[in-house]
C-alpha cells in the first residue's frame, strides 16, 4: 500500500476509535450496528467481487449466527426452571432439547460461527462440484433464505415465530442496556472489523485470492491449467458465511432483537446493494457502502418513510451505470500512481528466434 492509502486507513480508524467522544449514544449504537454489518459486507466482497459468485441468501447465514446468540441471551434472562414466554403461550412445558446447550455462552458463540460455515460449505460443495453457478446459484440461495424464514415463522413455539426473539436484559455477565456495556461492545466491534479487514487483505493478496480472481475471470482456463475451481469457490463461500454469522452475533448483541423480517429475501438483496454501492472488489469500499446506505436509510426513512425504497433503487442504478466500481473506486486512485510507475520501469521480455542454420538470435 502507498503512504496515501495507509494514511486514509489511519484517519478512518482514528475517527472510529474517537467516535464516543463526538457521537451521541443513539448514533454510536447505530455505528456499532452498521460496522457489524460491514463484516458481512466484506464477506460478500470476497464471494461476489473476487469470486464472481452472487450470493442472494446471506441473510440465512446472518440469521443462523444471530439466532444462536439470541437463544443464549433469552435463556440468560430466565430463572431456574423457567422457559421463554412465547413457549408458555404455545403450550410447551419444558425447553426443547436443542435449546439446552445454548445455556452456555461459549457454545452459543461457537455455534454462531460454526453453524453458518458448515451449512454454507455443505451447500457450496453440493452445487459447485456439479458446476452449478451464475444466476442458478443466486436463485438457489435466495430460495433457501425464503424457505428458512418461512420455517422460522411456522415454528412459533420453538423460534418465536414472526416476532422473533426479544427482551434481552443480560448476556455474558453484562447488562446489555447499560451505556458502558454498549460502549465496550462498540470497541469490540471496531477491533473485530479491523482484524477481519487485515485478515481478508492478507487472504486476497495470497495465492488463494489470486486463484479466486482467476476463477472469476475465466473458470474454464483455470480448469485447463490443472486447478479444480470447486474447492476454492467452496472455501470462499464458507468464509463469507462465517463472516455473516459473526456479523449476526454482534448485531444481535447490539440491537437486542432478531426476527425473520431482518434475515429474509429483501434484507439479503439489500446486503448486496451495500456492497455494490461501496464497490464489490474493495473491502474498505464494502464497509463504507454499508455505513452510507444504512445511515441514509435511518435518516431518510425517519423523515420520509415512503421515499427510502426509491432512494435505494436509485443508488443501485447509479452504482451499476455511472459508478460500477462504487466508493472503492475512489480508494483505487491512491494506487494509480504506483501502477503508472510500474509501467515506466517495465522490462520487455527477451525474444529468441532460431535462424535457418540453427543459430539463435535475440532482440529486446
Amino acid at each position: 500500500m502507498r503512504r496515501a492509502e495507509i494514511a486514509a486507513y489511519a484517519v478512518g480508524l482514528a475517527l472510529l476509535l474517537f467516535a464516543p467522544l463526538y457521537v451521541g449514544a443513539y448514533n454510536l449504537s447505530l455505528l456499532g450496528r452498521f460496522l457489524a454489518m460491514g463484516i458481512l459486507a466484506m464477506g460478500i466482497s470476497l464471494v461476489w467481487g473476487n469470486g464472481g459468485i452472487l450470493p442472494l441468501g446471506q441473510g440465512l447465514f446472518f440469521g443462523l449466527g444471530a439466532y444462536a446468540v439470541a437463544i443464549h441471551l433469552k435463556l440468560a434472562a430466565l430463572g431456574p426452571g423457567e422457559i421463554p414466554d412465547f413457549m408458555q403461550w404455545n403450550g410447551l412445558q419444558s425447553l426443547p432439547w436443542w435449546w439446552i446447550p445454548f445455556k452456555s455462552g461459549l457454545f452459543a458463540l461457537i455455534a454462531a460461527l460454526v453453524l453458518p460455515t458448515a451449512v454454507a460449505a455443505g451447500l457450496a460443495w453440493l452445487l459447485f462440484h456439479r458446476r452449478v453457478g451464475g444466476v442458478y446459484f443466486a436463485i438457489i440461495t435466495q430460495a433457501l433464505v425464503l424457505a428458512a424464514t418461512t420455517f422460522i415463522i411456522s415454528q412459533q413455539p420453538y423460534t418465536g415465530g414472526f416476532n422473533g426473539l426479544t427482551d434481552f436484559d443480560k448476556g455474558f455477565g453484562f447488562t446489555l442496556a447499560d451505556q458502558r456495556t454498549q460502549t465496550g461492545l462498540y470497541f469490540v466491534i471496531v477491533a473485530i472489523v479491523v482484524l477481519t479487514f487485515v485478515a481478508m487483505r492478507w487472504l486476497l493478496d495470497a495465492q488463494f485470492g489470486k486463484l479466486l480472481r482467476a476463477i472469476r475471470d475465466g473458470e474454464n482456463r483455470v480448469r485447463f491449467l490443472g486447478y479444480d475451481p470447486a474447492p476454492f469457490k467452496v472455501a470462499a463461500f464458507a468464509i463469507g458465511a462465517l463472516l455473516a454469522g459473526m456479523a449476526g452475533a454482534l448485531f444481535t448483541l447490539n440491537i437486542g432483537v432478531i426476527s425473520p423480517a431482518m434475515i429474509g429475501v429483501m434484507p439479503s438483496i439489500e446486503m448486496v446493494i451495500w456492497v455494490a454501492v461501496g464497490g464489490r472488489e474493495s473491502l474498505a469500499g464494502a464497509v463504507m457502502g454499508t455505513l452510507l446506505v444504512n445511515f441514509g436509510k435511518d435518516k431518510i426513512s425517519s423523515a420520509f418513510p415512503e421515499a427510502w425504497l426509491y432512494v435505494i433503487g436509485a443508488l443501485f442504478v447509479l452504482a451499476v451505470t455511472a459508478l460500477p466500481d462504487g466508493l472503492g473506486g475512489l480508494l483505487a486512485l491512491f494506487r494509480q500512481p504506483q501502477r503508472d510507475e510500474s509501467r515506466k520501469t517495465l522490462v520487455m521480455p527477451r525474444v529468441v528466434s532460431i535462424t535457418g542454420d540453427g543459430d539463435e538470435t535475440s532482440e529486446d
